[in-house]
């Protein structure tokens, strides 16, 4: 339909960021995402906490993300990860509460 055509062809927005993480396999405790780029959405921040994370290198950490947003990808030039493990999360909160 029309209305799809110029969904795909819309900016990003944070909020489809966020939809498109939380609904991944990622299957996040704590997701956050902050547009970086202005309100012109091709830059986000990106904090991911996920067991999905447990064991594995920060590299995989990253494709997995890339891999949960897909397409949205294409639309996006500059993304800021911290991909941590449940654990890692709550280590630094309590780091910065502290």
């Amino acid at each position: 339909s029309e209305f799809a055509t110029n969904l795909s062809t819309m900016p990003s927005s944070a909020e489809r960021v966020r939809q498109l993480l939380a609904e991944s396999d990622l299957n996040p405790v704590h997701l956050q995402v902050e547009d970086s780029s202005d309100g012109c959405g091709s830059k986000f921040d990106v904090i991911v906490a996920s067991a999905a994370f447990g064991g594995k290198p920060l590299l995989e950490r990253h494709r997995a993300v890339h891999a949960a947003l897909g397409a949205e990808m294409e639309e996006i030039h500059a993304l800021s990860m911290k991909t941590w493990t449940p654990e890692q999360f709550e280590a630094k909160k309590a780091a910065t509460e502290g």
